[in-house]
């Protein structure tokens, strides 16, 4: 995995032969209560290593583009205007800035229903963000969000309810947990995997070093905890990486082990 350039919202990487393109969608403010103990209680006391900004977390949000040159693949649309809040919805400005036309984006793989993550099939105003859209691969627990605003997309919508190739170079396989079709996308390099998580981690200062950290919207925190720690170890195999959608910008990184938790070590620094 090589840094190849970035901008304000975007950076790529060359990751053998594909190209990848992590995309800032924006950042949202969440309580410090939001994060659990394996009691299910909110935890006493944070880290000082835990930062947060006016008392809060501050989670990024993140989308990731993955293209041969000749076919691709969007991870994630982003929160578009579906929270109302002018820290997210970015998506649209990173990929202008990254140079790919929205027109030309016929596959979106989703991690899961939750609107910061899915909201961005639909741009602000309720036209359709992704014109030559064809298919929306998304795991078949979640698929009952394509009502309301988007309803007009529920007929590309292909339900994965078990471990399947999107292409050559994309496996979707299903982490349920934090909702009961959550899915992690993994991408094969021919080099590598690059392994495309949404809410697997939400607190990288926290959730590395102590993985049975849960976060309150978990719908299974158990399951969440057993899924986490497959993909964590899976991580720490040789040319072995992750790309995070809350993972700070622009989320991609490595996993080593770190006594009884693990260590991230991110490949680009932070967008500012």
């Amino acid at each position: 995995m090589r840094l190849v350039s970035s901008g304000r919202h975007h950076t790529t990487f060359e990751f053998g032969a594909l190209q990848v393109i992590s995309l800032r969608d924006g950042y949202s403010d969440m309580p410090p209560t939001r994060l659990r103990g394996e009691d299910g209680c909110a935890l006493d006391a944070l880290p000082a290593a835990v930062p947060l900004v006016d008392g809060n977390l501050r989670l990024a949000v993140n989308a990731f583009y993955i293209t041969d040159g000749a076919r691709s693949v969007l991870v994630d649309t982003g929160a578009s205007d579906a929270w109302h809040d002018p820290t997210m919805g970015l998506i649209y400005t990173a990929l202008d800035e990254a140079g790919i036309d929205r027109a030309r984006i016929s596959d979106v793989a989703i991690t899961h229903n939750h609107e910061d993550h899915v909201s961005g099939l639909i741009a602000p105003g309720g036209a359709a963000a992704f014109p030559g859209l064809e298919r929306v691969w998304i795991g078949a627990g979640d698929t009952s969000v394509f009502t309301g605003r988007l309803e007009p997309i529920r007929d590309r919508v292909v339900p994965v309810s078990e471990k399947v190739a999107i292409n050559d170079w994309l496996t979707a396989v299903p982490t349920p947990g934090h909702t009961p079709g959550h899915t992690v996308y993994d991408v094969s390099s021919g080099t590598g995997h690059l392994l495309v998580w949404g809410d697997t981690v939400h607190v990288p200062t926290l959730q590395f070093e102590r993985p049975n950290v849960s976060w309150e919207l978990d719908g299974d925190r158990p399951r969440a905890r057993a899924a986490r720690a497959d993909l964590l170890e899976q991580l720490t195999r040789p040319d072995h990486f992750v790309a995070g959608a809350h993972l700070d910008s622009p989320g991609i990184a490595r996993v080593t082990r770190d006594g009884d938790g693990y260590a991230l070590e991110y490949l680009a620094p932070p967008l500012g």
